[in-house]
């Protein structure tokens, strides 16, 4: 491994549940970013999935913020749920909370964002800015942007559907950075390309859900309804995967 990337490189596990929080501690995640509908890119958790993922976790845990699916322009009745549920976050006792708020024409919303920053920070909470970052019309100046607000660090895919396909503005993202808030790489990372990922951009932070589907437990099946659509099977689920936690941060360590 490059001097360069001699330091060890931590893994955060987006989890869909309580039950893949605990897989991702298990496995050796330094942290966990709860969540609920990844199929929609993730919306902020029930209370429940909160105040149990606080209760069974002694890594840490952040919280993702995010009232619905679809863009990051948000209402001011919107934004007003943000507030709460931080302050839900808060008194769960979570580490941290993940946010993004965006205007209209691309640019980072400096105003709110730093309201709600500020408001978690009073409460010793830590702030990641998401995915939203990715849909800046510009990158830099949101970087900027968002260490002026006092975020720990940026989840990215460098602006592309995967952070393999973004590798080489991610890199840049880092050098720009120079070691002011930290980018973590997110969106496909797997087992299969982290190495790669690792090496080519530097980041020290990788984001993925490690997941692997498993069969439901339901004996009767009724074959003639679907109860969502763009679920290809209902009687199947989706949660976080102990060995798959380990083979990431081992090819991501190697």
């Amino acid at each position: 491994m490059d001097p360069e990337l001699s330091q060890k490189i931590n893994l955060e596990v987006c989890a869909n549940s309580v039950t893949s929080a605990l897989a991702a501690q298990q496995g050796g995640a330094i942290r966990v970013e709860l969540c609920e509908n990844l199929a929609e890119g993730g919306t902020t958790p029930s209370m429940g999935q909160i105040l149990l993922a606080r209760k069974h976790l002694h890594i840490k845990l952040y919280v993702l913020i995010r009232p619905r699916r679809g863009d990051f322009l948000y209402s001011d009745l919107e934004y007003e749920v943000m507030q709460a549920d931080i302050r839900s976050c808060v008194e769960a006792g979570c580490d941290g909370v993940v946010i993004g708020m965006l205007k209209a024409d691309g640019s980072i919303d400096k105003e709110r964002c730093t309201e709600l920053v500020r408001f978690a920070r009073q409460w010793g909470l830590g702030v990641t800015f998401h995915r939203a970052f990715d849909m800046c019309a510009d990158q830099y100046q949101a970087l900027e942007d968002i260490i002026e607000m006092g975020c720990e660090r940026i989840l990215t895919s460098g602006g592309k559907t995967t952070a393999m396909e973004g590798a080489s503005t991610i890199s840049h993202l880092v050098e720009k950075a120079a070691g002011r808030i930290t980018i973590m790489a997110g969106s496909g990372v797997s087992e299969y390309n982290v190495a790669d990922l690792v090496h080519f951009t530097n980041v020290t932070e990788v984001h993925s859900s490690a997941r692997s589907q498993v069969k439901g437990g339901m004996e009767y099946k009724n074959d003639h309804i679907l109860m969502s659509t763009g679920i290809a099977d209902e009687f199947s689920l989706d949660f976080t995967d102990v060995a798959r936690v380990k083979k990431i941060l081992e090819e991501a360590n190697r």
